[in-house]
């Protein structure tokens, strides 16, 4: 090593520049000793790895130069190459393990990026040939970065001992790759993420508020209490400046010691320090109230949502569930939310019911009431109201909870209830099928290369056996992807004619029989919405007989950028089968307790309208309308309404509607076209041909603009009716 001069210690000495104090020999005071040198054990950037040894195919033929064909854009190694595992995409694996080297430094630095998997893709250390240390990348779900960060290793207490580098990669789904450069042992601890960081607090209040930055890097955020596992999470913390805070209901986990856990965190992050603990959601002020938070139409208070899930009529309420995720604004964590209504129309959100366990996230599901108890989990002559879900961790499964409350549920010990079929098996839709006196479980599961349902069948709700299997993949193209629902419909409201109804996730929907084990369908593939941003919708079971009512909800798919929310649900549905020409067909409608959002009616009767004709509703103001019309279309060549920008128009001779040129079918009935327009923030709804046509399209509308249009252009028609009401928010009051 190059000797130091007097001259270079003076200069040292007053630099500060080495990191050991010890004393100056000139001077008398402390001076710095320096540091061993880095060891660098690989820097990747030979054309080649010898001397490390490769197994299988998945490091290509050496080192890469940057970003693999069919990867998003790879930054944040050093010089010119790296390992990079993505070669021919995810679906190759491999070994890469260096030779043996001594550990002679105080930390082992490196820069790692890529998928996240602690099994299957992972940095490791091995000593004596076991795996003493390791590391694996940040994403694991859609989205995310080809950047390598630093992180490190402290390996002080391994010094002296032999050892190895080993980069595996046995995973083949997305994010099935690694990225891994510059390895080097040194002294000096890399400026890198802290490990596990956490934070303790006392459950004296009812939610920690989390503070969230859209876009930051993911970190796995776990919730102990009492030094036990409650839920891990990821989120998208904010080391400085939240967007918004996603609070967390702890109310259930009053007096114990809570402890958050965050894996990895920057060195200068105020994330853990500015968690609160509080008893109001942290800046919730204006809620309901923001600018684009749909005004009649269900969202959650913070977060993602998507599906609606165990949609169930119990004790004089309304349960909605949903696929929640509380702390990001996009999809991941999956919970169940839980919003309770009496008529469908004001919800209350409570606290989240099924969290993520050992088992995965929870996927989606149903709910059902057992009257008879069935089950055995009912109490006090209680009945329980039952949830089953997808447990969506591997394998993938079927579970189920339950709770005489509607409050307080209970994860079923006994889980899984049905085991793995193929891992896409998921989404159960159970219902009591009252002439075999058994529940039913209607199951997606892609199996053998097809889309499929599987029915099974039980006595108890606990034991399953499989009945039956429907083909989704019959000639004429896919369907019955992914959350089913399966129900029983009266064709043209008479109880002696019932047929029944299968649906799938884009609304699809087939008509025929069941016995109770095995569904024959005698009509299929036929559209249900025909519009865009609806999907996975769900009906409400033990809706009581005195309603008699098949009421649906489904994920309506509006962006809400800017917003601490994302999401929302489409009002809810009435459902039937009415005959036409072609058979029996689904129709939707509003149900009827949207009408007490009426604040304002302008009822203009029955008029002829031309083309010469002002707008006869051109007085009218507002963010929020309903619009009711029945017409005979005349001579006209379109009828056009213009609904805060957004064109809804009628052509009668093809007998099509276009909304925001989206366009659908709508047939005359018996002359006439009845058009009903429902007007949100977020977007609209239409019904036209007595339900037969019903469109809804998310579209964020301007605030500024809440002009309203009626016309005929080409000749006139003959309005029989027409009102307009204007609404008042559905959330007034909370």
């Amino acid at each position: 090593m190059l000797r130091k001069t007097t001259a270079d210690l003076i200069r040292d000495c007053r630099r500060g520049v080495a990191s050991i104090a010890i004393a100056c020999p000139i001077f008398g005071f402390a001076m710095p000793t320096y540091a061993a040198d880095d060891l660098v054990i690989a820097d990747f950037e030979s054309k080649t790895y010898e001397p490390w040894t490769v197994t299988g195919d998945a490091f290509g033929p050496g080192p890469a130069e940057g970003t693999l064909p069919g990867q998003m854009s790879v930054d944040g190694y050093a010089g010119k190459r790296l390992v990079n595992s993505f070669f021919e995409g995810d679906r190759t694996t491999g070994t890469l393990t260096s030779p043996a080297f001594s550990i002679e430094r105080d930390y082992i630095g490196f820069l790692i990026g890529g998928g996240k998997d602690t099994q299957k893709l992972a940095l490791q250390l091995l000593v004596g040939g076991e795996v003493v240390r390791s590391a694996t990348g940040p994403n694991d779900q859609a989205g995310g970065s080809e950047r390598l960060d630093q992180d490190s290793w402290d390996v002080k207490d391994l010094k002296g001992k032999q050892a190895q580098i080993r980069i595996v990669d046995q995973a083949t789904g997305g994010w099935g790759h690694l990225n891994v450069d510059q390895i080097v042992q040194t002294d000096t601890r890399p400026v890198g993420p802290i490990r596990n960081a956490k934070r303790n607090f006392v459950a004296d209040a009812t939610y920690l508020n989390f503070p969230i930055k859209n876009g930051a890097d993911k970190r796995e955020v776990t919730l102990l209490v009492d030094g036990k596992v409650a839920v891990v999470n990821t989120m998208e913390l904010a080391d400085e400046g939240a967007d918004w805070w996603a609070p967390m209901d702890v109310s259930e986990w009053q007096g114990k010691t809570l402890t958050v856990q965050v894996d990895k965190l920057p060195e200068s992050s105020r994330a853990l320090e500015s968690i609160e603990l509080m008893d109001e959601r942290k800046q919730s002020d204006n809620l309901y109230a923001e600018p684009m938070r749909g005004q009649i139409h269900f969202s959650p208070i913070r977060g993602w949502n998507n599906d609606p899930n165990g949609m169930v009529y119990y004790k004089g309420e309304y349960h909605l569930f949903f696929q929640h995720n509380p702390y990001g604004w996009g999809w991941g964590n999956m919970h169940w939310g839980h919003a309770v209504s009496r008529d469908m129309v004001h919800w209350t959100e409570l606290r989240d019911e099924l969290l993520p366990d050992e088992m995965g996230p929870m996927f989606s599901g149903s709910a059902v009431v057992d009257w008879n108890n069935t089950s055995g989990f009912g109490k006090d002559g209680e009945p329980p109201m039952v949830l089953f879900y997808t447990a969506a961790g591997n394998p993938t499964i079927q579970g189920l909870a339950y709770s005489t409350d509607g409050r307080n549920f209970t994860k079923y010990e006994g889980n899984p209830i049905v085991g793995e079929v193929t891992p896409g098996n998921r989404d159960p839709k159970v219902i009591w099928h009252e002439p075999s006196k058994r529940w039913v479980m209607v199951l997606y599961v892609e199996w053998k290369g097809k889309h499929t349902v599987h029915f099974y069948t039980s006595p108890n709700l606990r034991d399953w056996e499989l009945a039956s299997i429907t083909d989704g993949d019959a000639p004429g193209g896919r369907y019955l992807f992914e959350c089913p629902d399966f129900f029983e419909l009266a064709v043209d409201g008479d109880p002696n004619n019932k047929k029944w109804v299968l649906t799938a996730a884009d609304s699809v929907y087939a008509i025929g029989s069941f016995d109770g084990k095995k569904f024959t369908p005698e009509f299929e593939r036929l559209p249900g919405h025909q519009g865009r941003g609806f999907y996975a919708a769900q009906t409400f079971s033990d809706v009581p007989e005195s309603d008699g009512r098949r009421i649906q909800i489904g994920w309506w798919q509006t962006d809400t950028r800017g917003m601490p929310f994302n999401q929302s649900m489409t009002i809810p549905l009435e459902l039937n089968l009415i005959s036409t020409d072609d058979g029996p067909r689904m129709t939707f409608a509003p149900v009827h307790e949207l009408e007490t959002l009426r604040e304002v009616t302008h009822d203009l009767g029955a008029f002829e309208l031309t083309e010469k004709d002002a707008n006869p509703i051109d007085q009218i103001r507002n963010q929020l309308l309903e619009v009711e019309v029945e017409f005979e279309p005349g001579d006209a060549e379109q009828i056009v309404f213009n609904i805060r920008d957004v064109m809804v128009v009628y052509d009668p001779q093809s007998e099509r509607l276009h909304v925001d040129n989206h366009s659908a079918a709508a047939p005359l009935r018996d002359g006439k076209q009845r058009l009903r327009i429902y007007c949100d923030r977020t977007g609209v709804e239409v019904f036209a041909s007595d339900g037969l046509c019903y469109v809804p399209l998310p579209f964020n509308t301007k605030p500024e603009n809440q002009r309203v249009h009626f016309e005929v252009r080409g000749g006139s028609i003959d309005v029989k009716s027409m009102k307009v009401h204007e609404l008042r928010s559905a959330w007034k009051g909370h």
